[in-house]
């Protein structure tokens, strides 16, 4: 079967599968609880991806600073989205480096790094995890597939069901979603 039900069926399964895995839900209060206490200790989060990871990550970031739920306090996230940065960092240091240099630029021990890819492959988000690490960041990975070469290198880590980018995708906004939710309920009270 093709066309629009086909495709939200399968976006319904691989949501199903997300919810069966209790993992996953743990995994999100595991880590609401620690950046809850980051921001109280005045750390930040940063996050990157590429392409539509890229676009959920600033999503993520302005759901922090700006407002989700509730009116409250400004929450520091930062999103490597910045254009002057990442040409520049591209065309001197090469592509692959665009997100380390940020990390080493910005992060700081006690911060926390949210680093998306679909196929858990990405270069540089592998050599931004390992940037974190050096500054003693804890690293929290949203990815899909299997995991690619990034499963196992981070504190906190999802491996969403689905094969197909736009699925793994809406289920990591999902998860990030239900993060700043948590977040906000911890710090700030609320439904």
């Amino acid at each position: 079967m093709a066309g629009p039900l086909a495709s939200f069926e399968r976006a319904r399964d691989a949501l199903d599968a997300l919810i069966a895995d209790r993992a996953h839900a743990a995994n999100v209060d595991r880590l609401a609880d620690v950046l809850a206490e980051r921001f109280r200790a005045g750390g930040k989060v940063l996050a990157c991806g590429n392409g539509g990871s890229a676009c959920d990550a600033m999503h993520f970031c302005e759901e922090l600073t700006g407002r989700f739920r509730s009116d409250r306090p400004p929450l520091a996230a930062i999103a490597c989205v910045d254009p002057g940065h990442l040409t520049c960092t591209a065309n001197d240091f090469g592509f692959e480096n665009v997100f380390s240099r940020w990390v080493e630029a910005l992060g700081r021990k006690g911060d926390v790094l949210v680093a998306l890819s679909t196929s858990g492959n990405s270069e540089n988000v592998l050599r931004a995890v390992d940037a974190a690490r050096r500054a003693g960041m804890s690293i929290a990975l949203l990815l899909g597939r299997a995991g690619g070469k990034l499963r196992g290198r981070g504190d906190f880590e999802w491996i969403v069901p689905g094969e197909a980018a736009e699925r793994i995708q809406e289920l990591h906004m999902l998860i990030l979603h239900v993060l700043v939710e948590s977040v906000e309920r911890r710090m700030f009270g609320g439904r």
